[in-house]
């Protein structure tokens, strides 16, 4: 399993995020690149020393999001995520980029020498506050294989959260867990409805039994 050999371990894995702050070019920026990317890595100092077992860096902080990200974006994720890798060289590292700029992660990913990719509108279509996310799986893993990142793993979510899913509100959690599995991520995120929130344990057992995720570490975070 990938996901054992990454991080060691099935059971109780934390993974921290690095929160970047406001990037060039977006409303909120007020730092110059250097003292975003120092206190990226001064945040990641404290996940290494808390003792947690992996680490994504997001730019959390672009508000409003955009579904359209410019290639000042992508290159300040790859001068950071550089310095984070620098920064916890043995550390499991993956990035998220807003808004589901996934083959953006994945350029980062392999130019940073990063583990995992989190990728939202893996499969099947919803809205989100940024607008509408289709599936991207198809041109996602091939941009992969076309730019030989395949060590890369694609951490897939599922019924993404600060969403509404009503397009496809027939379709259940473990369909489209099933969904992602079929089209080759190698994890899937299950989350709450909004950030802080935790997932619904039901609904987390209730895909596990349907996925190679497997009963083993579903039981670990229901205990």
């Amino acid at each position: 399993m990938k996901f054992l050999k990454l991080f060691g371990r099935l059971k109780s894995v934390v993974i921290g995020m690095v929160h970047v702050g406001a990037l060039p070019g977006t409303p909120r920026s007020s730092l110059p690149l250097t003292q975003i990317t120092d206190k990226a890595c001064h945040e990641a100092e404290i996940y290494k020393d808390a003792g947690v077992d992996g680490l994504i860096v997001e730019n959390m902080h672009d508000l409003p999001y955009t579904v359209y990200v410019g290639p000042e974006i992508t290159a300040a994720m790859a001068v950071i995520s550089a310095a984070v890798k620098h920064t916890c060289p043995r550390l499991p590292l993956g990035i998220q980029i807003l808004c589901s700029a996934n083959q953006q992660a994945v350029a980062v990913a392999l130019a940073a020498g990063l583990d995992f990719i989190r990728v939202e509108g893996f499969v099947f279509s919803h809205v989100a506050d940024e607008g509408m996310i289709n599936a991207c799986a198809g041109d996602l893993l091939r941009y992969r294989k076309q730019i030989g990142a395949q060590r890369v793993q694609i951490f897939a979510d599922i019924k993404k959260k600060h969403s509404a899913h009503a397009l496809t509100a027939d379709v259940s959690i473990s369909e489209t867990a099933k969904a992602a599995e079929l089209f080759l991520a190698d994890g899937i995120v299950l989350t709450g409805t909004a950030t802080g929130m935790q997932a619904d344990p039901k609904e987390l057992k209730g895909e596990s039994c349907h996925t190679k995720v497997g009963q083993q570490p579903v039981n670990h975070f229901l205990d």
